[in-house]
């Protein structure tokens, strides 16, 4: 099975800059296809879980979600089968559970992902 391990939270404060690294393993033998996107979603306290990031492992594309464009970098190390999300000038609203996912489509809906992290924290403080 896939396996995804996230770390690189923490405590910033307004305008600071964290990234986070999500560590994948393992495969899906039914599905050959089970890590060929990767994602990252947060989930701040009473909200529903929403898409940041998506990457194709494969081809390197990348989509964000509106808020986080031109803030936040999604990359990959394909020899350390290791994700990234680079998060700079980080704001309050930021604040949220992160969470690395897997799946075979690179999309913004968290139904497409069977592969979960168990997240990481990010607080934004002013």
């Amino acid at each position: 099975q896939v396996q995804l391990a996230e770390s690189g939270g923490g405590s910033v404060q307004v305008g600071g800059s964290l990234t986070l690294t999500c560590a994948a393993s393992g495969s899906d033998p039914k599905n050959p296809y089970s890590r060929a996107a990767m994602a990252w979603f947060r989930q701040g306290p009473g909200k529903e879980r929403e898409g940041v990031a998506t990457i194709y492992t494969g081809s390197g594309s990348t989509y964000y979600t509106g808020s986080v464009k031109g803030r936040f970098t999604i990359s990959q190390d394909k020899a350390k089968a290791t994700v990234y999300l680079q998060m700079n000038n980080l704001k309050p609203e930021d604040t949220a559970m992160y969470y690395c996912a897997a799946g075979s489509i690179a999309s913004m809906s968290p139904y497409e992902y069977p592969y979960w992290g168990q997240g990481t924290q990010v607080t934004v403080s002013s």
